[in-house]
């Protein structure tokens, strides 16, 4: 079934993000090889980060629902032998957790590089939620500014609502998505594309060498191509309200596309 909406699903900000974040990413790859080959290679890289994951990806759904808070009832312990100082006590109630303890986390990014040196040309990577709050923002902050050290170009994809940007002296348009671009040759200027929640997501530009100009990336049908290949569709609970909340007026227009496409009454 082709993607509900016209750009961005704003349900997708959820449980099953990393899910959608490894899908995009290698169609990203897919798309952009095509295009590049034989004088450049886009290939899927992943790196391992150990770190507290970030709760929106944590929570549950359906028959894969992490534990809730459990309220147990008031117990009495008995010792069963005589002589104790109490052979009954009351015990006061507690609640019982999951602890928030650091993971493996495996995050996929692109790298494009020269077929015939190897070099990194460049690097696109698409934020998860651990990379824009928590201990994870700090160690993603890191390799991005290794990425903006270095010589290759940097884009980076955030179609999350939520979390720290791209550090940028100056104000952002008040939109809920971005893609950013660091030109290797023209730093510290970024260009950045502003999405709206209603606007379908941008072509954008992907730096090559100089001598070859720019490859052109459509994100709308790198969306639209994976929502429909592993139906997304089924996938996300769109009976419920987005575990990231839309503005009341904002949830209005969703519910009414989804209407539109018979996935809620």
């Amino acid at each position: 079934m082709p993607n509900p909406f016209p750009g961005m699903d704003p349900y997708l900000e959820g449980p099953f993000w990393t899910v959608f974040h490894s899908n995009f990413i290698n169609e990203v790859a897919r798309q952009l090889s095509r295009r590049l080959k034989p004088r450049y290679f886009a290939l899927t890289e992943e790196r391992v980060m150990v770190t507290t994951p970030d709760p929106i990806e944590m929570v549950g759904f359906g028959d894969v629902e992490r534990p809730r808070l459990r309220y147990p009832d008031v117990g009495v312990f008995s010792s069963g032998k005589e002589g104790d100082i109490a052979t009954e006590q009351r015990i006061s109630p507690c609640i019982t957790l999951d602890a928030l303890l650091p993971e493996e986390i495996t995050y996929h990014f692109v790298e494009i590089r020269d077929s015939e040196t190897r070099s990194l040309v460049t690097a696109i990577e698409m934020l998860s939620p651990t990379n824009k709050r928590g201990d994870g923002q700090a160690e993603f902050a890191a390799k991005r500014l290794e990425y903006l050290k270095g010589t290759a170009n940097y884009i980076e994809i955030d179609l999350l609502r939520i979390g720290e940007r791209f550090p940028l002296i100056g104000t952002l348009p008040s939109v809920p998505y971005f893609v950013f671009l660091s030109r290797a040759k023209h730093r510290p200027r970024v260009d950045a594309w502003p999405i709206p929640l209603n606007q379908p997501l941008p072509a954008i530009r992907v730096p090559l060498l100089p001598k070859d100009g720019d490859a052109v990336l459509n994100l709308q049908e790198v969306i639209d191509t994976i929502y429909d290949l592993f139906s997304y569709e089924f996938v996300v609970d769109h009976q419920r309200n987005p575990v990231v909340p839309l503005e009341p007026e904002q949830l209005s227009w969703a519910e009414s596309l989804l209407r539109a496409a018979t996935l809620i009454s």
